[in-house]
């Protein structure tokens, strides 16, 4: 990016409240001018590809592209989109390859099942099963997989005191958001980073004393694995946050967006609706749940425009508020079919034995295990501290910056500042800590670990920003 002075440009934006700043009350949310770097990028180098030309209007740089560890797009990124989703969804658009000898037989055999449930037997004609209830596991298709039509049932914009939302810290922003924007109270609670992100009950019980007098916390937020800083919780945390839950009568929100994408040694996901069923009474038949996956964030990789579809799986709700539901999410848009598609051929992969299963398999083990690396050359930065990437999309790794450098702020969040300067002198895009909540005293940044995936971006990237974290320290030290 070129004259990144001129291009500063600062908009309102909700952000966390200040955190620690509590004493037995809910700190305020507020709006705060920032930098964004995001638009800094965008009017440097345009909208272009993740790897992206740098404009340069006559000023030399020490790099020649940028390179983007900010989005969460993996496509974007360079993964390729998985041969086994595309043929299908090929034979779903021109039937004629159903007969062809080019695609293997499960394809095959996969799209006819698809057509099958499409109205006419044509993408071009309807839903595979809309909003009704899918097939197979009773959960409702949405467009919107992380819950805005759930939170309109859980809050009431009249009441008082207000209704309550408890969510983690960190946590990305638009969760804030679409709680704050349905006139709700988001009550955080604090990820124990010197545990490993852990959720202890403990900071989920002073969180919800916090709420006292301020408002009526109705729903408990979690996200497993998380986002931005990549844990998976233990199985002892998830009973433990299902018992809280049941004791304090709140209902489960669960973000598993990332389910599909775990690799922490020792790690294995565990599912909040299983864990509910196999605790038996009184929680398997009490404890009200939603859970939420989605084709944009799992596996597949199809973010945002591209196949955009997901599901909400809900346990242990009312009849009439089960009716109740069906018809608020039916006054949405449709999610669409082949997005629909993907979504089936997510929940039931290749199997071992089919003809695409070793395929499907390889390119799912390179992605699963190549974020070690990264994480090894960061943690060893003087400076960087990260607990172990177990799992999700991003890593959040904890800046230790030097006085100096918290002070040379121009305005800015010291995170915002370090991130300015890697942009514009290193050519790394990430995101700052404090946009999705931090411990006061703290700083941190977001990265994409899905670059990891491409040796030649990878070296590349880690040569940048150790060159550029070096020199850094060495300017505010």
């Amino acid at each position: 990016p070129a004259r990144l002075g001129s291009m500063l440009s600062c908009r309102r934006r909700a952000s966390l409240p200040a955190p620690g700043r509590y004493s037995g009350r809910i700190p305020e949310w507020h709006t705060e001018t920032r930098t964004d770097i995001k638009t800094v990028l965008q009017q440097a180098v345009g909208a272009g590809p993740p790897h992206a030309a740098c404009g340069d209007e006559g000023v030399r740089r020490p790099y020649k592209e940028v390179i983007d560890v900010f989005q969460g797009d993996l496509h974007r990124a360079g993964m390729k989109p998985l041969t086994f989703v595309r043929q299908v969804l090929a034979a779903c658009v021109y039937p004629p390859l159903i007969n062809s000898s080019n695609l293997p037989l499960d394809v095959r055999q996969r799209a006819q099942e698809e057509l099958g449930r499409c109205v006419g037997g044509s993408v071009g004609e309807g839903n595979v099963c809309g909003l009704m209830t899918w097939k197979k596991m009773k959960m409702l298709v949405v467009q919107d997989p992380q819950g805005g039509n759930i939170l309109n049932v859980l809050v009431n914009r009249e009441a008082s005191p207000r209704t309550g939302v408890l969510i983690p810290v960190p946590c990305h922003n638009k969760t804030v958001l679409s709680i704050t924007q349905l006139g709700a109270v988001a009550v955080p609670y604090y990820l124990s980073e010197e545990q490993g992100w852990a959720l202890q009950v403990e900071e989920l019980q002073r969180a919800l004393e916090s709420a006292k007098g301020v408002c009526n916390p109705v729903a408990l937020y979690v996200i497993n694995p998380g986002n931005p800083a990549g844990y998976v919780q233990s199985q002892k945390s998830v009973l433990e946050v299902i018992r809280f839950a049941w004791e304090k009568r709140l209902f489960l929100l669960v973000d598993e967006l990332y389910q599909d994408r775990v690799y922490g040694e020792n790690c294995e996901f565990v599912s909040y609706k299983r864990a509910v069923s196999e605790m038996g009474p009184p929680f398997s038949g009490t404890v009200e749940l939603a859970s939420f996956h989605s084709v944009s964030k799992g596996f597949s990789g199809e973010y945002v425009c591209g196949l955009r579809a997901g599901y909400v799986e809900l346990v242990n709700l009312d009849p009439a508020v089960m009716k109740y539901i069906h018809t608020l999410f039916s006054k949405d848009a449709c999610s669409p079919v082949l997005g629909q598609i993907a979504l089936d051929l997510m929940t039931d992969p290749p199997k071992p034995g089919d003809p695409s299963y070793l395929l499907y398999k390889q390119i799912r083990t390179v992605l699963l295990h190549s974020v070690k690396k990264v994480h090894e050359v960061v943690n060893s930065l003087p400076g960087f501290s990260c607990p172990p990437i177990e799992g999700g999309l991003f890593a959040f790794p904890r800046l230790h910056l030097t006085p100096k450098a918290i002070q040379k702020e121009l305005g800015l969040q010291p995170d915002t500042f370090y991130c300015t300067r890697l942009l514009e002198e290193g050519g790394v895009f990430t995101g700052p800590g404090w946009e999705y909540g931090q411990k006061e005293g703290t700083y941190h940044i977001r990265y994409n670990t899905s670059r990891a995936l491409f040796k030649d971006i990878m070296e590349e990237l880690l040569r940048r920003l150790s060159s550029f974290h070096m020199t850094f320290m060495k300017d505010f030290s």
